[in-house]
């Protein structure tokens, strides 16, 4: 029987081999200089670490250069209690526009009023009472309804109407009205049938669109805003921000010759999902542009992100 034959085995010197990682990229255990900037500049310069140290780096650039950075928001987002480290970028003046989905909205909502939210849904889908929160429901329907009327957008309609209110639990924790204090424009973009407040008697499928598409058509003129330099990032939504991206984006190039261009995109979520590779991550930055995909739990990797920015911002 044959067998190769070692002895005719070419090789070839290490110096001559292309190297994936070398000695200086590797991370670096906890000295004296225990500061948050310290740790940033410990981690290794080696895939996901260099990629999210790199969208670091195009969030502080963007801020300092007045650019546009875009944050999208999936509900998990804010039940994982993200609301104050988004509310601080807000201040900073980092996020020029914030976009979420209804779900988001909602949890927004519910915190801003009651102080809780997250309902258990096997055990209300169990006898139809799951998503039926009388308060929830009317106060967010009939703040559309008003907004239809006022011809405001669906985030501006609900951060006005907590904004007048003088029962709210925890005002300081609310994206939405955070963003309104500081003159943030907010957009939500609903998805008709998918979201708790559209079973609800005071439902008005009209009031819903005209705020949402209003708001749809905001999201469009901001995106603008991110040629040369942007950023946007799709912080936990995986199907409706996405679908809404690539839309409001080719509304953006269509009326604006082409642009924005130019721009970094990075999906940061807890599982890898189809949507946003495709709309956010590769298709928007095909030609010119750079996409990042950040696998983790959100509420581990939107604070360090946050810190991240803020620590660079501030010179660490």
């Amino acid at each position: 029987m044959g067998e190769a034959r070692f002895a005719d085995i070419r090789t070839v010197p290490v110096a001559r081999r292309p190297n994936k990682v070398g000695a200086d990229e590797f991370s670096r255990p906890p000295g004296d200089d225990r500061s948050f900037a310290a740790f940033l500049q410990a981690l290794p310069d080696v895939l996901v670490a260099r990629d999210f140290l790199r969208v670091v780096d195009a969030v502080v650039a963007a801020a300092r250069a007045r650019r546009a950075v875009v944050v999208m928001l999936g509900g998990h987002i804010v039940k994982t209690g993200l609301a104050p480290v988004l509310i601080d970028l807000m201040r900073r003046g980092v996020v020029t526009h914030l976009g979420m989905n209804g779900s988001a909205a909602i949890h927004d909502y519910e915190i801003a009023r009651f102080g809780a939210t997250s309902e258990d849904v096997a055990a209300g889908l169990k006898d139809g009472t799951f998503g039926m929160a009388e308060e929830t429901g009317r106060g967010m329907n009939e703040a559309f309804t008003r907004g239809m009327r006022e011809g405001w957008g669906m985030g501006e309609t609900l951060a006005r109407d907590l904004a007048a209110r003088d029962d709210l639990a925890t005002p300081e924790l609310s994206i939405l009205l955070g963003a309104h204090r500081l003159g943030v424009t907010s957009t939500v973009h609903a998805a008709l049938g998918a979201e708790i407040i559209h079973q609800h008697p005071a439902a008005d499928g009209a009031a819903i669109g005209d705020t949402s598409h209003r708001d749809f058509r905001r999201l469009a003129h901001a995106l603008s805003g991110l040629h040369d330099g942007g950023v946007v990032l799709n912080l936990g939504s995986a199907v409706i921000m996405p679908e809404v991206f690539l839309k409001a984006l080719t509304i953006a190039r269509n009326l604006h010759e082409g642009r924005p261009t130019g721009f970094v995109s990075c999906d940061l979520d807890m599982q890898r999902h189809y949507r946003p590779r495709m709309n956010v991550v590769q298709r928007p930055t095909l030609n010119n542009g750079r996409g990042y995909e950040i696998t983790g739990h959100h509420e581990i990797m939107v604070p360090l992100l946050a810190w991240a920015v803020a620590t660079r911002l501030d010179g660490g």
